[in-house]
């Protein structure tokens, strides 16, 4: 089954002969090698590209472990190179297995009528080393899983059966594959487990197996919940009977973003326009590989929509926060005190921004009005939403808040 990534295929174009490094990165098995070698590498022969001007290898491949020596490397991509004055394209997948590979990609930059696309699964060493390194000569476009428009473009029939798939298996493009719940269960489980915390534990050299698989147990279960590594430490102590440090916990959770496999969402005191550093949120790259780490326990399908909601909002490209408001509220004695107020996400691309609450069910209006609190004590005109796993049609109140349906969201990219 082919899916057509337009968006970030679009991107990849746009990028052609810009004298960047186009660095593609993301979590394995999200579809960065397809995106390079069959949906780009198509549309480099349809436009008449010969064979001889495109390089591409996949240097997580054992046969070709030799060129993970950047000397050798270089080499054998100067050996293929034609001087006929035409650009070649040099694809190379997973190219942090090559020791110094930033260099690498530098003597690349320096060759003549190269045009370079390069993939990772790390982001310390894609997103972070190469644009200090580069100081502005690399381009990241990031790769998602499958967002749920891809996925049901995919699959079609049914909207809220697709959902259901979808919140309990996930994104990844091989899990259309397969034809069953225990194959598509499985796959996420050795992928977990043999792929990438194996993967974790080689690239940092993590002792600790044991306490690594029961921090990314208690993020998965507390998605969407306020917490720091210090909470996480005292739960350690208390649960499990063991002593970690919350400086050991960080470092796991620093790892599991560098692998791409969650994402922090910090916490933003809207009035005060400032970051407060007590707490963050944890949401899952994948919502099935979270599933799979829970054995498909904890399907509560509130937090599980919180999570996509999150995915869907960095994959069209925003910046996303967790929102901090502060009022004042008036005792039944006469005294005020100063009380926090929680939106779901700040959400921010250039000057625009907006609100968003996550309701899983259409709110009464007493949880009506819970829900709108945060919003209704924000003092500006940016726009205000509440998006509820209901299916209704969309709706702007007198209060100037709007209430969308989850799918209509997720299927409509200008809904917001």
């Amino acid at each position: 089954m082919i899916i057509q990534r337009k968006k970030y295929l679009d991107m990849l174009i746009s990028g052609e002969g810009n004298n960047l490094v186009k660095i593609v990165t993301g979590v394995r098995r999200c579809g960065k090698s397809f995106l390079l070698f069959k949906l780009f590498r198509n549309y480099l022969t349809e436009k008449g590209v010969d064979e001889q001007h495109i390089i591409e290898l996949s240097l997580d491949d054992l046969r070709n472990k030799k060129l993970r020596n950047p000397e050798t490397l270089l080499e054998y991509i100067d050996s293929h190179l034609l001087n006929d004055k035409k650009t070649t394209y040099i694809i190379l997948d997973e190219v942090q297995l090559v020791q110094d590979f930033v260099e690498v990609l530098l003597s690349l930059l320096h060759t003549p009528f190269v045009d370079v696309y390069v993939s990772g699964s790390n982001s310390k060493f894609l997103s972070k080393d190469v644009v200090t390194e580069f100081r502005g000569r690399g381009d990241e476009i990031r790769v998602f899983p499958l967002s749920f428009s891809e996925f049901y473009s995919a699959v079609g029939g049914d909207k809220s059966e697709v959902w259901k798939e979808y919140y309990t298996y996930g994104g990844l493009p091989q899990i259309l594959e397969f034809d069953s719940e225990k194959k598509k269960s499985d796959y996420l489980k050795n992928l977990y487990e043999l792929t990438y915390m194996k993967d974790v534990q080689e690239r940092n050299h993590l002792r600790n197996a044991d306490g690594l698989f029961k921090v990314v147990q208690m993020l998965a279960s507390c998605i969407g919940s306020p917490t720091n590594p210090k909470r996480i430490s005292d739960t350690f102590k208390t649960v499990e009977k063991k002593a970690v440090t919350d400086k050991t916990i960080l470092n796991y959770i620093e790892c599991l973003k560098d692998a791409f496999l969650i994402e922090e969402a910090l916490r933003y005191d809207v009035k005060g326009r400032k970051y407060i550093g007590t707490e963050t949120k944890y949401y899952f790259e994948d919502i099935g590989l979270r599933n799979a780490i829970l054995n498909f326990r904890q399907q509560e399908e509130p937090h599980i929509m919180e999570n996509i909601i999150y995915n869907e909002l960095k994959y069209r490209g925003f910046n996303v926060d967790v929102g901090f408001v502060e009022t004042w509220e008036n005792k039944s004695s006469g005294k005020s005190f100063r009380h926090g107020l929680e939106v779901d996400f700040v959400v921010n691309k250039g000057a625009e921004r907006i609100y968003i609450q996550s309701a899983f069910k259409l709110p009464t209006d007493e949880k009506k009005e819970q829900e709108e609190r945060p919003l209704l004590n924000i003092n500006d005109s940016f726009k205000k939403i509440i998006i509820t796993g209901e299916n209704i049609k969309r709706k702007t109140d007198e209060k100037g808040i709007l209430t969308i349906g989850l799918l209509d969201f997720l299927l409509d990219e200008k809904c917001i």
